[in-house]
């Protein structure tokens, strides 16, 4: 896509932004919001994001500009585009534009950043990192628990740290219940394309259920989706994850391990009104509100009391560090 392009579609998604905003205050702090190439329409990670801005917007009234970035490269052009707009402050969603915001941070010093999911140097850049692992626990609890053949699925998008981060913590909760449980994993692929092609997610969670997995944790942004479909066909159960995805196939949606982007994007944002914005690395796990399982409507016929009982009692351990669970990236290793 050329740089006029770029500009044509930064401007069409500005306007869709200030649409869904009310009117701007006066002297109201410019703020912008990149989306990864998953879009914010994934179900999934985006669409958490895009929520917090709503979110924000709706109690504010102040306009959000919002741009999607397809590749690497159109990140860092588009991220550029935004802050020659003077915007204040940029939400940067997704390890993969890591690189686009320690480039673009540097060009404009007087422009803050904040990268979602990843860590950047500087002191206009705050980085949001979740801790993936202890929610991914409490829902491989879940999982060892309701599966009837101890064996589960776990399917990952791109084969990064943070995505084996999420299946280490998945491995660490359900051999905590159950030590000889077994759990195959596999990976959508080693690109960006990984998170865009559900029809590989399905055919990976159809293999791992044909060798008698019984629930499958998607951690595979649009990817996911197939393999979430492939449960429901297949009459399994499944994990979602980022959002709650537990309205997408109720009856076989065990659970859903949910990152709270949106609260992450709505305290960024609130942040630079309220004049509180700070650089540096902000963590958020089980005790902070970042991560977390899910159990509602479309999900409570599945979820047994006694499951129900033992997964809150896990999580109140690990929040009182009493399970500490390890995370994948510090090592580079899992323990189980």
């Amino acid at each position: 896509m050329k740089f006029k392009q770029l500009s044509m579609t930064i401007a069409a998604l500005s306007v869709a932004g200030t649409a869904m905003a009310a009117a701007p205050t006066p002297g109201a702090p410019k703020l912008g919001m990149v989306y990864d190439a998953g879009g914010k329409f994934d179900k999934s990670f985006n669409q958490s994001a895009f929520e917090g801005l709503q979110r924000f917007s709706k109690e504010t009234g102040i306009k959000v500009f919002e741009a999607q970035a397809s590749s690497d490269t159109q990140a860092e052009q588009v991220m550029r585009g935004l802050a020659r707009k003077k915007l204040d402050l940029i939400a940067a969603i997704g390890f993969s534009q890591t690189q686009a915001v320690q480039k673009v941070a540097k060009e404009f010093p007087n422009v803050r950043f904040v990268l979602i999911d990843s860590i950047a140097p500087g002191n206009n850049i705050n980085s949001v990192m979740f801790k993936e692992q202890e929610g991914s626990y409490l829902v491989g609890v879940a999982a060892a628990m309701a599966s009837k053949s101890k064996k589960l699925g776990f399917v990952g998008g791109m084969d990064i740290p943070l995505i084996r981060a999420f299946a280490c913590g998945y491995a660490q909760g359900a051999k905590a219940q159950y030590p000889k449980i077994e759990i195959v994993q596999n990976m959508v692929g080693t690109t960006a394309a990984a998170w865009n092609d559900p029809a590989k997610g399905g055919e990976l969670a159809r293999a791992q259920f044909d060798r008698g997995a019984d629930v499958v944790f998607a951690v595979a942004g649009g990817s996911g989706m197939g393999s979430l479909q492939m449960a429901k066909e297949k009459g399994k159960l499944a994990i979602g994850v980022d959002s709650n995805q537990n309205y997408l196939h109720p009856g076989t949606m065990l659970t859903s391990m949910v990152k709270r982007v949106d609260v992450a994007v709505y305290d960024s944002f609130m942040a630079q009104k309220n004049g509180t914005w700070k650089a540096g690395v902000t963590y958020k796990g089980l005790k902070e509100g970042g991560v977390d399982w899910v159990l509602d409507k479309d999900n409570r016929k599945l979820v047994s009391p006694e499951m129900e009982k033992r997964v809150n009692a896990v999580r109140t351990d690990i929040i009182n560090g009493k399970i500490k669970v390890i995370d994948y990236r510090a090592g580079s290793s899992c323990p189980v």
